[in-house]
């Protein structure tokens, strides 16, 4: 599967962004004209060394000063600009996000919020040419290992706020984006946190695979390490994701059938993955239980903790793993007609990195309450829910 990586080890910004995917090999000149036929901006894309390393630099030249627009306005600039279909829908992806994430912060509805920085030109040229480039590449898939949001302190029109800043902590809640902190600035814009949150899927690792290119785009900041943004595309040879994993066990032999009952849930809320107690024969003949929790790794000191408390065990076991493989999953609902009644009901869908479908299950409370309310046994509604599904999403 040919697929697009990004690697914010030093952040992402939408110039970053743009010039990374240039440096993979997207035609700057119809990235330019792109952008320059859109908004009233000038585009140049040159060469910087950062720390060493050779990177795309793109600058976006803004002739006039902005007014803050009205979100309404930035989709009609969108909407008005020519761009291809697909280009066009991507980029007003990306600043619904924008403004989904200003509308909560601020606690203002859509039609109220008027954009300042990001709804600027040179914005609106990093979203529309970032999004004309990565649809120009192609992948199959795109990804994004852990980003950096920086740290410190930054000023903005609220006055000092802790990195990152309102707006992009908000679009990492709200994406699957895994991120950490490191170094004194900020390091992830809110633009490009929203072209990575529309685009891309998290991938803990980089997976097997070989590589055929590689582009770098340069930040604006000199840093201790090179301020730049990788990107790769990858022929990767995973069809399924994967993720790294720590498998913690202890024996116990003197915890009643209570406090087993009542630890899942306590494991489950401190980070643990699954859960499972199975009974065993201990040392002369006691007998005891096997307790095997999965937890991420982050995770493990809590778990292990909360295992001790409730437990009373003396000694955790971590039994090394190397990684493991997990089906990529999504929520949707199908509707349901079941005796004269309409239902929407809830189901889970897991699906590898091409999108084939690899299994559905109707979610169990959805269906308990159907059940319960047109007198059908539970297995039976399971049954026709799943085979809607099927029929639907197949």
């Amino acid at each position: 599967m040919r697929s697009l990586i990004f690697e914010p080890f030093s952040g992402a910004a939408g110039d970053m962004i743009l010039a990374s995917l240039i440096g993979l090999g997207v035609d700057s000149e119809k990235v330019r004209d792109v952008i320059e036929s859109a908004v009233d901006v000038s585009v140049s894309v040159d060469k910087v060394d950062k720390r060493g390393i050779e990177a795309v630099n793109v600058r976006i030249d803004v002739p006039h000063e902005t007014h803050s627009r009205h979100y309404c306005e930035l989709t009609d600039v969108i909407k008005s600009a020519g761009l291809p279909a697909a280009v066009e829908q991507s980029a007003l992806g990306v600043f619904a996000i924008l403004a989904e994430a200003e509308s909560r912060v601020h606690g203002l509805s859509l039609e109220e919020l008027h954009f300042h920085e990001v709804g600027q030109k040179d914005a609106l040229a990093d979203v529309i040419g970032s999004c004309f480039a990565i649809h120009e590449l192609g992948a199959d898939a795109v990804f994004c290992t852990p980003v950096n949001v920086g740290g410190g302190k930054i000023e903005s029109a609220h006055g000092v706020m802790a990195v990152p800043a309102p707006a992009t902590l908000e679009i990492l809640r709200q994406s699957d984006l895994v991120f950490y902190g490191h170094g004194c600035m900020e390091m992830l814009t809110p633009t490009g946190a929203a072209i990575l949150a529309y685009f891309a899927k998290p991938l803990d690792n980089l997976p097997r695979g070989t590589v055929s290119s590689v582009g770098y785009g340069a930040g604006d900041a000199d840093t201790a390490d090179p301020n730049v943004l990788r990107s790769m595309i990858m022929e990767m040879q995973d069809t399924i994701s994967r993720d790294t994993i720590e498998i913690l066990e202890t024996n116990v032999d003197d915890v009643t059938g209570e406090i087993l009952g009542s630890l899942f849930e306590k494991l489950l809320s401190v980070g643990a993955r699954d859960v499972t107690i199975t009974p065993a024969t201990m040392k002369k003949g006691r007998s005891g239980h096997i307790i095997k929790v999965i937890t991420k790794p982050e995770n493990s000191d809590r778990v292990a903790r909360e295992l001790m408390k409730e437990t009373g065990t003396l000694g955790i076991r971590v039994i090394p793993t190397r990684h493991r493989y997990v089906a990529d999953r999504r929520m949707d609902r199908v509707s349901i007609n079941l005796g004269s009644q309409h239902f929407e009901v809830s189901v889970k869908i897991a699906q590898d990195k091409n999108g084939e479908i690899l299994h559905m299950s109707a979610e169990y409370e959805d269906c308990r309450r159907v059940a319960e309310k047109i007198k059908l046994p539970l297995k039976e509604v399971i049954r026709r829910v799943e085979e809607e599904a099927w029929g639907r999403f197949l």
